[in-house]
């Protein structure tokens, strides 16, 4: 009997918790029963018999704007000449002019080596020259007299031959005298040592009192020309021939550069030239374009980033950037109609510039388009535009085709990403 009493007591336990078990699962099902019918009501109410709830929205008006077509590339600021001052004379440097960092111009000394054993031997090849110049002008005379003679048959034809031969080679001594006395003058404006190009020298490589040589691999300074500049940078092969195009016509074609953070423009230029070849292992070809960098922004190896703009699309129908969404059919955006509805429109986007971008097609000047809060629209929601007074009057704010939409949102012109459209 106690067997019997504990297996009624456990069937009972069994019996009461699938009970309760299946009371759970029914009110769940019922729960979830009415989240899905009600969620159908409301979607059913908003989108066909219900009416949408008026979102406000920034907007900005098509205009039409000039877009620089632009290609980027990653660049190398490098220097137009790089010397490195060797001394020509040796000799022990008596004086340095200049400082590290500081700009100099060509011509401006640099350095001073001990001028005074080339000035003696200056005076040494002039009184050369002048012993030799006197004996000269000796044997001159004595020609003119033995040829005097040889007139009068007085003397031997061969004396006067003699003679002559003697002032002939008194006057190529002569000759070398002369260029002895220049070797010694150039000696002696090479002991002062001058730059052979304008820029800037770096650090100093020897100091006061070292005896230096023509044959010094670190020489006396380094310069550097900052002003102008040039950046060296790579480009698609593709871009040759429009590029090439442009150039034949005579186009002058803008370059910008900017820091590696984009942020900062450190200068604008023009571009010089392409490479002759096109490198085969990475399709692409070197550019080079010239700055003046006349603040010295620009560092000789700097890395910085190339804006090229070889073209120009005249009178473009533009918006701002961040009015252009993204769906698995294409780009479009929210066109607001006469009557404060959004609807969407796909758009084909050309270039862009800055926070605007071009619109091929889709768009006509005029239109409305939504800036800010688009995310909370569909396709025909009603909105409300800043400014608008009542009665559907509209304020002033709008885009006028310039920086900034007008109302301070803030958006910088940074697209707005969105999966795809929003369906009602």
């Amino acid at each position: 009997m106690p067997s019997h009493s504990r297996f009624q007591q456990l069937r009972s336990s069994r019996f009461f918790s699938l009970i309760v078990v299946l009371v759970c699962l029914a009110v769940l099902g019922g729960c979830a029963w009415y989240l899905v019918h009600r969620n159908a009501a409301l979607t059913q109410a908003n989108g066909f018999g219900g009416r949408r709830p008026t979102a406000t929205v920034a907007f900005a008006t098509a205009s039409l704007a000039d877009i620089p077509i632009r290609m980027e590339a990653l660049g190398t600021v490098t220097s137009l000449a790089t010397a490195t001052v060797h001394a020509q004379v040796a000799g022990v440097l008596t004086k340095i002019n200049y400082t590290e960092g500081q700009t100099v111009k060509r011509g401006e000394p640099l350095a001073m080596i001990d001028p005074r054993p080339f000035k003696l031997a200056l005076d040494e090849a002039v009184a050369q020259q002048e012993r030799d110049q006197a004996q000269l002008e000796n044997a001159r005379v004595i020609l003119e007299r033995n040829q005097t003679l040889l007139t009068q048959d007085s003397i031997a034809q061969q004396d006067v031959d003699t003679q002559a031969a003697t002032v002939k080679q008194l006057q190529g001594t002569v000759e070398a005298d002369r260029a002895a006395v220049n070797t010694a003058k150039l000696n002696l404006e090479y002991s002062n040592v001058q730059a052979p190009i304008g820029g800037r020298v770096g650090l100093r490589p020897v100091d006061i009192g070292n005896y230096v040589t023509s044959g010094d691999a670190n020489g006396v300074a380094t310069i550097t020309q900052l002003s102008p500049i040039d950046v060296v940078f790579t480009l698609p092969a593709d871009s040759v021939t429009v590029i090439q195009q442009q150039l034949h016509d005579g186009q002058t074609l803008p370059t910008k550069v900017l820091d590696r953070t984009r942020a900062k423009v450190l200068g604008d230029g023009t571009f010089l030239t392409l490479d002759n070849q096109i490198d085969t292992q990475t399709g692409t070809v070197k550019a080079k374009a010239r700055f003046d960098n006349a603040d010295g922004v620009l560092f000789p190896n700097e890395f910085v980033n190339v804006q090229l703009q070889v073209n120009t699309i005249k009178q473009a129908v533009v918006v701002p950037t961040n009015a252009i969404r993204h769906g698995p059919q294409g780009d479009f955006v929210f066109l607001i109609a006469p009557d404060n509805t959004a609807h969407i429109t796909q758009v084909q986007v050309g270039p862009s510039s800055d926070d605007r971008v071009a619109i091929m097609q889709g768009v006509k000047v005029g239109d409305r388009v939504v800036t800010e809060g688009g995310d909370r629209l569909v396709d025909g929601s009603e909105v409300h535009l800043p400014g608008q007074m009542p009665g559907g009057a509209q304020g002033k704010k709008q885009w006028n085709g310039k920086k900034g939409n007008g109302f301070g949102n803030g958006s910088g012109g940074k697209r707005r990403r969105q999966s795809g459209p929003p369906s009602e």
